[in-house]
Protein backbone atom coordinates (compact mmCIF):
# COMPACT_ATOMS: atom_id res chain seq x y z
CA UNK A 1 0.00 0.00 0.00
CA UNK A 2 1.05 3.46 -0.74
CA UNK A 3 0.92 5.67 2.02
CA UNK A 4 -0.32 9.34 1.29
CA UNK A 5 2.12 10.93 4.00
CA UNK A 6 5.07 9.61 5.90
CA UNK A 7 4.94 9.94 9.94
CA UNK A 8 8.30 12.11 10.15
CA UNK A 9 7.12 14.97 7.86
CA UNK A 10 3.62 15.11 10.04
CA UNK A 11 6.04 14.80 13.34
CA UNK A 12 8.11 17.54 12.00
CA UNK A 13 5.42 20.21 11.09
CA UNK A 14 4.08 20.47 15.02
CA UNK A 15 7.84 20.17 15.51
CA UNK A 16 8.24 23.38 13.58
CA UNK A 17 4.19 24.84 15.30
CA UNK A 18 2.72 24.47 12.35
CA UNK A 19 -1.08 23.57 11.96
CA UNK A 20 -1.72 20.25 10.78
CA UNK A 21 -4.16 19.55 8.24
CA UNK A 22 -7.19 17.17 7.88
CA UNK A 23 -5.33 14.79 5.66
CA UNK A 24 -2.39 14.35 7.99
CA UNK A 25 -4.68 14.29 10.88
CA UNK A 26 -7.09 12.03 9.46
CA UNK A 27 -3.82 9.68 8.28
CA UNK A 28 -1.60 9.63 11.06
CA UNK A 29 -4.42 8.44 13.25
CA UNK A 30 -5.56 5.79 10.47
CA UNK A 31 -2.22 4.15 9.80
CA UNK A 32 -1.40 4.06 13.44
CA UNK A 33 -4.38 2.04 14.53
CA UNK A 34 -3.11 -0.06 11.84
CA UNK A 35 0.19 -0.71 12.51
CA UNK A 36 1.75 1.35 9.45
CA UNK A 37 3.22 3.85 11.96
CA UNK A 38 5.34 3.21 14.85
CA UNK A 39 4.90 3.49 18.43
CA UNK A 40 7.99 5.29 18.63
CA UNK A 41 7.06 7.73 15.53
CA UNK A 42 3.88 8.64 17.35
CA UNK A 43 5.60 9.15 20.43
CA UNK A 44 7.45 11.61 19.25
CA UNK A 45 4.10 13.35 17.35
CA UNK A 46 2.69 13.01 21.07
CA UNK A 47 5.32 15.19 22.73
CA UNK A 48 5.66 17.30 19.71
CA UNK A 49 1.15 18.06 20.84
CA UNK A 50 2.49 18.36 24.17
CA UNK A 51 4.79 21.02 23.91
CA UNK A 52 3.66 23.06 20.73
CA UNK A 53 -0.55 22.00 21.25
CA UNK A 54 -3.43 22.06 19.27
CA UNK A 55 -5.78 24.80 18.11
CA UNK A 56 -9.54 24.03 18.82
CA UNK A 57 -9.98 22.82 15.33
CA UNK A 58 -6.58 20.19 14.75
CA UNK A 59 -8.43 18.88 18.29
CA UNK A 60 -12.08 18.18 17.15
CA UNK A 61 -10.45 16.98 13.42
CA UNK A 62 -7.98 14.76 15.94
CA UNK A 63 -11.20 13.62 17.78
CA UNK A 64 -13.16 12.79 14.62
CA UNK A 65 -10.73 10.77 13.34
CA UNK A 66 -10.37 8.59 16.49
CA UNK A 67 -13.99 8.05 16.62
CA UNK A 68 -14.05 6.85 12.47
CA UNK A 69 -11.30 4.15 13.83
CA UNK A 70 -14.22 2.78 15.48
CA UNK A 71 -18.01 1.97 15.52
CA UNK A 72 -20.72 4.97 17.03
CA UNK A 73 -23.46 3.38 18.67
CA UNK A 74 -27.07 4.59 17.98
CA UNK A 75 -29.82 4.64 20.94
CA UNK A 76 -32.25 6.26 18.53
CA UNK A 77 -34.74 3.61 18.56
CA UNK A 78 -35.08 4.23 22.83
CA UNK A 79 -38.45 6.18 23.91
CA UNK A 80 -35.96 8.73 25.92
CA UNK A 81 -34.12 11.18 25.77
CA UNK A 82 -30.05 9.96 26.03
CA UNK A 83 -28.01 11.61 28.67
CA UNK A 84 -24.41 10.68 30.13
CA UNK A 85 -21.79 12.53 32.40
CA UNK A 86 -17.85 12.18 32.99
CA UNK A 87 -15.80 12.69 35.35
CA UNK A 88 -11.82 13.60 35.09
CA UNK A 89 -12.01 11.05 38.67
CA UNK A 90 -10.71 11.88 42.35
CA UNK A 91 -10.73 10.47 45.83
CA UNK A 92 -13.93 9.06 47.09
CA UNK A 93 -15.79 9.91 43.69
CA UNK A 94 -18.83 7.63 43.17
CA UNK A 95 -21.09 9.92 42.05
CA UNK A 96 -21.92 8.00 38.90
CA UNK A 97 -22.95 5.02 41.10
CA UNK A 98 -26.28 6.99 42.34
CA UNK A 99 -26.33 9.00 39.68
CA UNK A 100 -27.61 6.92 36.78
CA UNK A 101 -30.10 5.47 37.97
CA UNK A 102 -31.22 8.36 39.61
CA UNK A 103 -31.83 10.49 36.25
CA UNK A 104 -33.32 7.01 34.87
CA UNK A 105 -35.69 7.29 37.80
CA UNK A 106 -36.44 10.94 36.27
CA UNK A 107 -37.24 9.91 32.94
CA UNK A 108 -34.37 10.05 30.92
CA UNK A 109 -31.95 6.99 29.29
CA UNK A 110 -28.05 6.93 30.74
CA UNK A 111 -25.65 5.04 28.60
CA UNK A 112 -22.53 5.40 30.99
CA UNK A 113 -19.63 3.77 29.57
CA UNK A 114 -17.26 3.44 32.46
CA UNK A 115 -13.72 2.44 32.99
CA UNK A 116 -10.84 1.22 35.48
CA UNK A 117 -9.08 2.92 38.22
CA UNK A 118 -5.09 3.81 37.36
CA UNK A 119 -3.16 4.91 40.82
CA UNK A 120 -5.18 7.28 43.52
CA UNK A 121 -7.94 7.36 41.62
CA UNK A 122 -11.00 4.61 41.60
CA UNK A 123 -12.73 3.32 38.72
CA UNK A 124 -16.40 3.28 38.44
CA UNK A 125 -16.39 -0.66 37.00
CA UNK A 126 -14.04 -1.27 39.69
CA UNK A 127 -16.55 -0.43 42.73
CA UNK A 128 -19.38 -2.18 40.83
CA UNK A 129 -17.41 -5.34 40.55
CA UNK A 130 -16.76 -5.78 43.95
CA UNK A 131 -20.88 -6.75 43.65
CA UNK A 132 -21.27 -10.51 43.22
CA UNK A 133 -21.96 -11.54 40.25
CA UNK A 134 -21.77 -7.93 38.72
CA UNK A 135 -20.88 -8.00 34.98
CA UNK A 136 -18.58 -4.94 33.23
CA UNK A 137 -18.83 -6.77 29.58
CA UNK A 138 -21.90 -6.50 27.60
CA UNK A 139 -22.81 -6.82 23.84
CA UNK A 140 -24.03 -3.78 22.19
CA UNK A 141 -27.57 -5.37 22.29
CA UNK A 142 -27.41 -6.63 25.84
CA UNK A 143 -26.46 -2.67 26.46
CA UNK A 144 -30.08 -1.77 24.30
CA UNK A 145 -31.87 -3.80 26.35
CA UNK A 146 -30.54 -2.99 30.08
CA UNK A 147 -30.81 0.91 28.81
CA UNK A 148 -35.04 -0.58 27.50
CA UNK A 149 -35.74 -2.34 30.67
CA UNK A 150 -33.69 -0.32 33.55
CA UNK A 151 -32.79 2.96 32.04
CA UNK A 152 -29.97 3.20 32.93
CA UNK A 153 -26.56 1.01 32.33
CA UNK A 154 -23.13 1.29 33.79
CA UNK A 155 -20.62 -0.93 32.04
CA UNK A 156 -17.04 -1.30 29.97
CA UNK A 157 -16.57 0.12 26.41
CA UNK A 158 -16.46 -2.41 23.77
CA UNK A 159 -13.33 -3.25 22.06
CA UNK A 160 -15.00 -1.13 18.64
CA UNK A 161 -15.68 1.85 20.26
CA UNK A 162 -12.52 4.45 19.39
CA UNK A 163 -10.13 1.57 19.38
CA UNK A 164 -7.61 4.23 17.87
CA UNK A 165 -7.48 6.13 21.66
CA UNK A 166 -7.00 2.99 23.15
CA UNK A 167 -3.47 2.71 21.52
CA UNK A 168 -2.95 6.24 21.89
CA UNK A 169 -3.75 5.54 25.59
CA UNK A 170 -1.38 3.28 26.19
CA UNK A 171 1.16 5.16 24.51
CA UNK A 172 0.40 8.43 25.95
CA UNK A 173 0.94 6.90 29.70
CA UNK A 174 4.90 5.83 29.02
CA UNK A 175 5.73 8.68 27.28
CA UNK A 176 4.84 11.36 29.78
CA UNK A 177 2.17 12.79 27.37
CA UNK A 178 -0.78 12.68 30.05
CA UNK A 179 -0.68 15.46 30.51
CA UNK A 180 -1.61 17.41 26.98
CA UNK A 181 -4.85 18.73 27.10
CA UNK A 182 -5.89 17.97 23.29
CA UNK A 183 -5.07 14.73 23.98
CA UNK A 184 -7.00 14.61 27.22
CA UNK A 185 -9.95 16.33 25.84
CA UNK A 186 -9.50 14.16 22.68
CA UNK A 187 -9.74 10.91 24.24
CA UNK A 188 -12.65 11.74 26.37
CA UNK A 189 -14.50 12.53 24.06
CA UNK A 190 -13.93 10.10 21.27
CA UNK A 191 -15.47 7.78 23.38
CA UNK A 192 -18.29 9.81 24.85
CA UNK A 193 -19.11 10.85 20.88
CA UNK A 194 -19.32 7.23 19.76
CA UNK A 195 -21.00 5.89 22.85
CA UNK A 196 -23.84 7.66 20.69
CA UNK A 197 -25.48 9.65 23.57
CA UNK A 198 -27.28 13.20 22.89
CA UNK A 199 -26.53 15.20 25.83
CA UNK A 200 -23.13 14.98 28.41
CA UNK A 201 -22.45 16.67 31.40
CA UNK A 202 -18.51 16.60 32.32
CA UNK A 203 -17.45 16.97 35.94
CA UNK A 204 -14.30 18.25 35.91
CA UNK A 205 -12.08 18.23 39.06
CA UNK A 206 -9.75 20.36 40.32
CA UNK A 207 -8.05 20.37 43.87
CA UNK A 208 -4.71 18.59 45.49
CA UNK A 209 -6.59 15.10 44.28
CA UNK A 210 -7.12 15.76 41.06
CA UNK A 211 -5.84 14.60 38.10
CA UNK A 212 -5.74 17.99 36.88
CA UNK A 213 -4.81 20.19 39.90
CA UNK A 214 -4.69 23.96 38.69
CA UNK A 215 -8.27 25.47 38.48
CA UNK A 216 -6.89 27.34 35.36
CA UNK A 217 -5.73 24.17 33.64
CA UNK A 218 -9.20 22.63 34.93
CA UNK A 219 -11.26 25.23 32.99
CA UNK A 220 -9.06 24.88 30.02
CA UNK A 221 -9.57 21.43 29.70
CA UNK A 222 -13.63 22.00 30.26
CA UNK A 223 -13.81 24.42 27.47
CA UNK A 224 -11.97 22.41 24.98
CA UNK A 225 -14.11 19.62 25.91
CA UNK A 226 -17.76 21.33 25.81
CA UNK A 227 -16.68 22.37 22.48
CA UNK A 228 -16.08 19.68 21.16
CA UNK A 229 -19.45 17.82 21.89
CA UNK A 230 -21.19 20.71 20.96
CA UNK A 231 -19.12 20.81 17.86
CA UNK A 232 -20.10 17.53 17.03
CA UNK A 233 -24.12 17.68 17.95
CA UNK A 234 -23.63 16.42 21.75
CA UNK A 235 -25.31 19.07 24.01
CA UNK A 236 -22.46 19.51 26.12
CA UNK A 237 -22.04 21.61 29.22
CA UNK A 238 -19.27 20.95 32.49
CA UNK A 239 -18.99 22.14 35.89
CA UNK A 240 -15.36 22.23 37.64
CA UNK A 241 -15.67 20.70 40.83
CA UNK A 242 -13.76 20.52 43.92
CA UNK A 243 -11.64 17.65 45.15
CA UNK A 244 -9.39 19.09 47.41
CA UNK A 245 -10.48 16.98 49.95
CA UNK A 246 -11.99 13.30 48.88
CA UNK A 247 -15.85 12.99 48.55
CA UNK A 248 -18.04 11.57 51.15
CA UNK A 249 -16.61 9.72 53.90
CA UNK A 250 -15.37 6.27 52.04
CA UNK A 251 -12.42 5.97 49.32
CA UNK A 252 -12.03 2.03 47.97
CA UNK A 253 -14.35 -0.01 46.14
CA UNK A 254 -16.98 -2.09 48.08
CA UNK A 255 -16.81 0.73 50.66
CA UNK A 256 -17.69 3.42 48.04
CA UNK A 257 -20.58 1.02 46.74
CA UNK A 258 -21.84 0.97 50.57
CA UNK A 259 -21.82 4.48 50.64
CA UNK A 260 -23.76 4.79 47.42
CA UNK A 261 -26.75 2.76 48.74
CA UNK A 262 -26.90 4.96 51.71
CA UNK A 263 -27.49 7.78 49.21
CA UNK A 264 -29.78 5.87 47.01
CA UNK A 265 -31.41 4.98 50.73
CA UNK A 266 -32.21 8.61 50.93
CA UNK A 267 -29.71 9.44 53.34
CA UNK A 268 -25.30 9.48 52.81
CA UNK A 269 -22.89 12.19 53.02
CA UNK A 270 -24.25 15.95 52.51
CA UNK A 271 -21.26 16.70 49.80
CA UNK A 272 -22.18 13.41 48.00
CA UNK A 273 -25.32 13.61 48.11
CA UNK A 274 -25.36 17.88 46.81
CA UNK A 275 -22.84 16.92 43.75
CA UNK A 276 -25.12 13.56 42.83
CA UNK A 277 -28.60 15.74 42.77
CA UNK A 278 -27.05 19.49 40.97
CA UNK A 279 -25.37 17.06 38.37
CA UNK A 280 -28.68 15.26 37.50
CA UNK A 281 -30.46 18.58 37.47
CA UNK A 282 -27.76 19.54 34.87
CA UNK A 283 -28.29 16.38 32.97
CA UNK A 284 -32.09 16.30 33.09
CA UNK A 285 -32.02 19.87 31.99
CA UNK A 286 -29.62 18.85 28.65
CA UNK A 287 -32.10 16.20 28.05
CA UNK A 288 -34.89 18.68 27.90
CA UNK A 289 -37.00 16.46 31.02
CA UNK A 290 -38.44 19.12 32.78
CA UNK A 291 -40.30 19.02 36.29
CA UNK A 292 -38.40 15.98 37.70
CA UNK A 293 -37.19 16.24 41.15
CA UNK A 294 -34.10 14.09 41.81
CA UNK A 295 -33.87 15.01 45.55
CA UNK A 296 -36.91 13.67 45.84
CA UNK A 297 -36.74 10.66 43.79
CA UNK A 298 -33.57 9.73 46.08
CA UNK A 299 -35.74 9.96 49.30
CA UNK A 300 -39.10 8.41 47.88
CA UNK A 301 -36.72 4.88 46.89
CA UNK A 302 -37.18 5.46 42.96
CA UNK A 303 -33.64 5.98 42.55
CA UNK A 304 -33.21 2.24 44.12
CA UNK A 305 -35.82 0.67 42.51
CA UNK A 306 -33.83 1.41 38.88
CA UNK A 307 -30.56 0.26 40.80
CA UNK A 308 -31.52 -3.20 41.92
CA UNK A 309 -33.25 -3.20 38.81
CA UNK A 310 -29.87 -2.14 36.75
CA UNK A 311 -27.74 -4.38 38.92
CA UNK A 312 -29.95 -7.34 38.49
CA UNK A 313 -29.69 -7.00 34.96
CA UNK A 314 -26.23 -7.10 34.57
CA UNK A 315 -25.94 -10.18 36.72
CA UNK A 316 -25.54 -8.85 40.21
CA UNK A 317 -27.05 -9.50 43.29
CA UNK A 318 -28.22 -6.36 44.70
CA UNK A 319 -28.88 -7.90 48.21
CA UNK A 320 -26.27 -10.13 48.49
CA UNK A 321 -23.31 -8.69 50.84
CA UNK A 322 -20.45 -6.23 50.15
CA UNK A 323 -16.99 -7.53 50.50
CA UNK A 324 -15.07 -7.18 53.60
CA UNK A 325 -11.64 -6.69 53.89
CA UNK A 326 -9.95 -9.18 56.18
CA UNK A 327 -7.94 -6.73 58.71
CA UNK A 328 -8.20 -2.90 59.82
CA UNK A 329 -7.07 -0.64 61.79
CA UNK A 330 -8.25 2.86 63.26
CA UNK A 331 -5.88 5.99 63.03
CA UNK A 332 -7.15 8.63 65.86
CA UNK A 333 -6.51 12.13 66.05
CA UNK A 334 -3.56 13.19 67.69
CA UNK A 335 -5.18 16.41 69.24
CA UNK A 336 -8.29 17.96 70.19
CA UNK A 337 -9.92 20.73 67.45
CA UNK A 338 -11.45 21.46 64.54
CA UNK A 339 -10.32 19.39 61.16
CA UNK A 340 -9.10 22.47 58.95
CA UNK A 341 -7.75 20.58 56.30
CA UNK A 342 -7.74 17.09 54.35
CA UNK A 343 -5.03 16.42 51.60
CA UNK A 344 -7.30 14.07 49.28
CA UNK A 345 -4.07 13.09 47.18
CA UNK A 346 -2.78 11.48 50.52
CA UNK A 347 -5.96 9.63 51.46
CA UNK A 348 -6.03 8.64 47.69
CA UNK A 349 -2.22 7.12 47.89
CA UNK A 350 -3.01 5.57 50.98
CA UNK A 351 -6.22 3.81 49.52
CA UNK A 352 -4.33 2.62 46.99
CA UNK A 353 -1.48 1.49 49.09
CA UNK A 354 -3.67 -0.86 50.89
CA UNK A 355 -5.18 -2.71 47.88
CA UNK A 356 -7.63 -0.13 46.68
CA UNK A 357 -6.05 0.77 43.54
CA UNK A 358 -3.35 -0.13 40.87
CA UNK A 359 0.17 0.77 39.45
CA UNK A 360 -0.62 -0.68 36.08
CA UNK A 361 -3.58 -1.88 33.68
CA UNK A 362 -5.01 -5.24 34.41
CA UNK A 363 -3.21 -5.43 38.16
CA UNK A 364 -5.74 -7.48 40.22
CA UNK A 365 -7.31 -5.12 43.19
CA UNK A 366 -8.95 -5.76 46.49
CA UNK A 367 -12.46 -4.93 46.86
CA UNK A 368 -12.92 -4.47 50.84
CA UNK A 369 -9.75 -2.41 50.42
CA UNK A 370 -9.98 1.21 51.23
CA UNK A 371 -10.50 4.15 54.13
CA UNK A 372 -13.29 5.24 55.93
CA UNK A 373 -13.24 9.13 57.15
CA UNK A 374 -14.46 9.95 60.08
CA UNK A 375 -13.93 13.81 60.17
CA UNK A 376 -13.54 16.32 57.61
CA UNK A 377 -12.96 20.00 57.40
CA UNK A 378 -15.49 21.50 59.52
CA UNK A 379 -15.56 18.95 61.80
CA UNK A 380 -14.52 18.96 65.71
CA UNK A 381 -12.68 16.15 66.68
CA UNK A 382 -11.10 15.07 70.31
CA UNK A 383 -7.43 14.03 70.76
CA UNK A 384 -7.85 9.90 70.68
CA UNK A 385 -11.21 9.96 68.53
CA UNK A 386 -10.92 7.95 65.31
CA UNK A 387 -9.97 9.80 62.23
CA UNK A 388 -9.51 6.91 59.52
CA UNK A 389 -9.95 3.38 59.63
CA UNK A 390 -7.96 1.15 57.17
CA UNK A 391 -8.98 -1.63 55.33
CA UNK A 392 -6.98 -4.73 53.57
CA UNK A 393 -6.90 -7.86 53.33
CA UNK A 394 -2.39 -7.88 53.55
CA UNK A 395 -1.67 -5.97 56.93
CA UNK A 396 1.91 -5.36 55.79
CA UNK A 397 -0.19 -2.78 53.91
CA UNK A 398 -1.23 -1.09 56.70
CA UNK A 399 2.50 1.01 57.24
CA UNK A 400 2.55 2.03 53.92
CA UNK A 401 -0.51 3.99 53.93
CA UNK A 402 0.31 5.04 57.58
CA UNK A 403 3.15 6.91 56.41
CA UNK A 404 1.09 8.15 53.11
CA UNK A 405 -1.37 9.69 55.19
CA UNK A 406 1.68 11.92 57.68
CA UNK A 407 0.60 14.92 57.17
CA UNK A 408 -3.23 14.58 55.58
CA UNK A 409 -4.85 16.53 57.91
CA UNK A 410 -4.16 19.78 60.36
CA UNK A 411 -6.23 19.96 63.06
CA UNK A 412 -6.18 23.38 65.07
CA UNK A 413 -8.51 26.02 66.62
CA UNK A 414 -10.30 28.14 64.52
CA UNK A 415 -10.99 31.97 66.04
CA UNK A 416 -14.42 33.43 66.08
CA UNK A 417 -15.83 34.12 62.76
CA UNK A 418 -12.73 32.03 61.04
CA UNK A 419 -13.94 30.10 58.55
CA UNK A 420 -11.89 26.74 56.96
CA UNK A 421 -10.14 27.83 53.83
CA UNK A 422 -11.34 24.92 50.69
CA UNK A 423 -12.78 24.97 47.57
CA UNK A 424 -16.74 25.38 46.75
CA UNK A 425 -18.01 22.42 45.72
CA UNK A 426 -18.86 23.81 42.38
CA UNK A 427 -15.96 26.56 41.20
CA UNK A 428 -17.66 27.66 37.78
CA UNK A 429 -19.95 26.23 35.04
CA UNK A 430 -19.00 26.08 31.55
CA UNK A 431 -21.71 25.57 28.12
CA UNK A 432 -19.44 27.13 25.68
Amino acid sequence: MIEAFSAAEIIAAKRDHHVLSDPQIDWIIDAYTRGAVADEQMSALLMAILLNGMNLYEISRWTDAMIRSGERMNWSGLSRPTVDKHSTGGVGDKITLPLAPLVAACGAAVPQLSGRGLGHTGGTLDKLESIPGWRASLTNAEMLKVLQDCGAVICAAGAGLAPADKKLYALRDVTATVEAIPLIASSIMSKKIAEGTSALVLDVKTGVGAFMSDSKKAAELAHVMVGLGNNAGVKTLALITAMDVPLGLTAGNALEVGESLEVLSGGGPSDVVELTVLLAQEMLELAGIRGADPAAALKNGKAMDVWRRMIRAQGGDPDAKLPVAKENTVITALRSGTVLSMDAMKVGIAAWRLGAGRLRQGQAIQAGAGIEIHAKPGDVISSGAPLFTLHSDTPAAFASAQESLIGSVTIGDLAAGEKIDRLPLIIERITD
